[in-house]
């Protein structure tokens, strides 16, 4: 559906094609990231206040949170719901990011939009100095736009960092989610557990219940905390499931991790009105069929087992060593790994887990601009193991959609890191998902 212009917006010369709107976006992400809800705020009053036309389930969490975001989407289309999906970053597509019963935004949609919303981001910060919308809030502002007009019965708002301040956050939900606290961010949302779960409880409004996952103890606190100020009611997975992983729903998404998950989209999807409640049926049907790529996702490239798991953080380093466990126990062979990451801090973690399973580590670059290095990812490995890595291009690797060249058929290649990377692994092996628009992908 292509937006209706907006005719109170001051005039301006239009951008004419999804080029020009791409390097407009593209200029709009170059001036960073700003955190708080006062821009979002005056932009969505602004445009009337599109979130507020259908009901909203709000998810936070450092890891999980696109997974169980999936998971819900799936619950409510198997129940017959019109639904809004918005999450980030994207893999491949800019369109990703915004979907209706998975639909992605089309390059004429988003062109469309940007017409439309260019004048009034620039006269929402009329009197504002430097608080024009941030590219992350002006997707986000896409997003409430086309979940209105393409009247969906339930959106599901991922947010993009934290919570508190984080630009979704002026969404009034049904039910709040917040899948997992660990350390990640913590430049920005703060150096400790605590402190970061105090920036993800931020999502929690008055009165509407919040689903938890699995979290440390002091996480969890904090979360009841600011939970019973606003006399919001806690639904808690490990309440709700125990300890014993065979009580989890289970799920086509793969490792224990996703059987957690699950268990946080079903407490969710229960907490919403009757009308919009799928049965317990639905629930578990819906949960065999969730399509979420890069999570432990399963391909087949020039007869070598191929793994993509985006594993970006020290506690999603720990979920990708159960998983690596499982695959050697099974298949009874360490498997090739391919890795790239965006941090030092996230590379440490990573990088222990893969010298203790491979049998042999290439270390790629993502075209980041925060992507670490060869060099300094090989200073973080100790000089005994150097002989394990080599330095390595996804060009080399696979050449051709057809072909993987590390190992011999037959074996297994686990790639992992940055989501980013897993977006330029998916461009070379699946064309049909079209050119990679990595400008746009950060934040």
């Amino acid at each position: 559906m292509t937006p209706t212009p907006r005719t109170a917006a001051p005039a301006m010369n239009p951008l004419g094609d999804y080029a020009a709107v791409t390097e407009y976006l593209y200029a709009l992400k170059a001036g960073g990231l700003k955190f708080g809800i006062d821009r979002m705020q005056r932009l969505s009053a602004a445009l009337n206040h599109p979130e507020r036309h259908y009901p909203v389930m709000h998810v936070a969490g450092t890891n999980g949170k696109g997974s169980v975001s999936a998971m819900i989407e799936s619950i409510l289309r198997a129940g017959g719901l019109r639904t809004g999906l918005y999450t980030s970053p994207h893999l491949v597509k800019l369109g990703e990011r915004v979907q209706v019963n998975r639909e992605l935004l089309s390059e004429r949609e988003i062109v469309a939009y940007a017409n439309e919303l260019r004048p009034v981001a620039e006269e929402a910060a009329r009197f504002a100095a430097d608080e024009h919308a941030t590219f992350f809030e002006f997707m986000t502002a896409m997003a409430f736009l086309q979940f209105q007009r393409r009247k969906v019965e339930v959106a599901v708002i991922e947010t993009g960092m934290g919570g508190r301040l984080d630009a979704t956050n002026v969404v009034q939900p049904e039910v709040s989610v917040i899948t997992s606290i660990g350390l990640d961010h913590i430049a920005e949302l703060g150096g400790s557990i605590d402190l970061i779960a105090r920036e993800k409880a931020g999502i929690i409004k008055p009165g509407r219940p919040v689903v938890i996952g699995r979290m440390p103890a002091v996480a969890e606190a904090v979360i009841r905390e600011v939970a019973a100020t606003r006399g919001s009611p806690v639904v808690s997975v490990q309440e709700a499931y125990g300890e014993a992983l065979t009580g989890y729903p289970l799920t086509n998404l793969e490792g224990d991790y996703q059987r957690w998950n699950a268990a946080t989209a079903t407490l969710a999807v229960r907490q919403l009105p009757a009308s919009l409640r799928p049965s317990d049926e639905v629930i578990s049907q819906a949960l065999q069929s969730v399509d979420w790529p890069g999570r432990w996702q399963r391909l087949t490239v020039g007869g070598r087992r191929l793994i993509l798991d985006a594993s970006h953080n020290p506690e999603g380093a720990v979920m990708l060593e159960k998983n690596l466990v499982d695959l050697v126990a099974t298949t009874g062979r360490q498997p090739y790994m391919v890795a790239g990451v965006l941090g030092e801090f996230r590379a440490r973690a990573l990088l222990e887990v893969l010298l203790r399973h491979a049998q042999a580590v290439s270390l790629v670059t993502p075209h980041q601009s925060r992507a670490t290095t060869f060099d300094e990812m090989l200073a973080l490995i100790p000089p005994d193991r150097h002989a394990l890595v080599r330095e390595d291009s996804l060009e080399r690797i696979f050449p051709d959609a057809k072909t993987c060249t590390l190992g011999e058929p037959g074996d297994t290649v686990v790639i992992t890191g940055s989501i980013y990377l897993l977006g330029e692994v998916l461009e070379r092996i699946e064309p049909r998902r079209g050119a990679r628009e990595d400008k746009l992908q950060d934040f």
